[in-house]
């Protein structure tokens, strides 16, 4: 049973809701997961990122990246980047800004130069994009993320609205595909 830990940050609710969505996915696949905010990590959360099998890192896009409570953990991990803790561990993301688009797909890049500067193996969505006349907005993987797991929440929406019941489908999906690759990875 892998051992995974989604780190995010979430400043109005909806990206948490989006990580729990994700956490439950890890758990039905049979990993041992849990959820960790930025703002409330320890020296046990740091603790529990360095025994982790695979990091899943969350945050909002917020101006065309992660946010800047995201932005201070990463810069946190200097610590754990010295002492190469994180290396071979599994790693992916996840984002959600309030536009379809909303440039998350530099937020999900940003994750990866973080994940590599570990010496981490990222990994991606695994699925394909719902891009046919039929899709619909709650289809799996309609706003089409390979690299991360995307969401969409609109601006006016709040936490209980949104995101869209087909986002956090697939980020369960997202979920249970990190929890496989973790095991295979680490599989002895």
């Amino acid at each position: 049973m892998p051992k995974i830990v989604i780190v995010y940050h979430s400043g109005y609710g909806h990206t948490k809701k989006l990580a729990e969505a994700v956490l439950t996915g890890t758990i039905d696949a049979g990993a041992d997961a849990k959820l960790l905010a930025v703002g409330e990590l320890d020296d046990a959360g740091w603790a529990e990122l360095d025994a982790a099998d695979a990091i899943i890192f969350g945050a909002p896009t917020y101006m065309g990246g992660p946010s800047a409570d995201f932005k201070k953990f990463a810069d946190a991990s200097s610590k754990p980047w010295f002492a190469q803790s994180w290396k071979d561990k599994i790693a992916a993301g996840f984002t959600n800004s309030a536009t379809m688009n909303g440039d998350k797909h530099s937020t999900i890049a940003y994750f990866v130069t973080l994940a590599m500067q570990h010496g981490m193996i990222w990994t991606g969505t695994g699925m394909m994009p719902s891009n046919t006349k039929a899709a619909t907005r709650n289809d799996l993987n309609f706003v089409g993320g390979f690299s991360g797991l995307l969401a969409q929440s609109p601006a006016d929406a709040s936490p209980d609205e949104a995101p869209p019941p087909g986002d956090l489908e697939t980020a369960k999906v997202f979920g249970a595909r990190i929890a496989a690759v973790a095991a295979r990875w680490n599989a002895k």
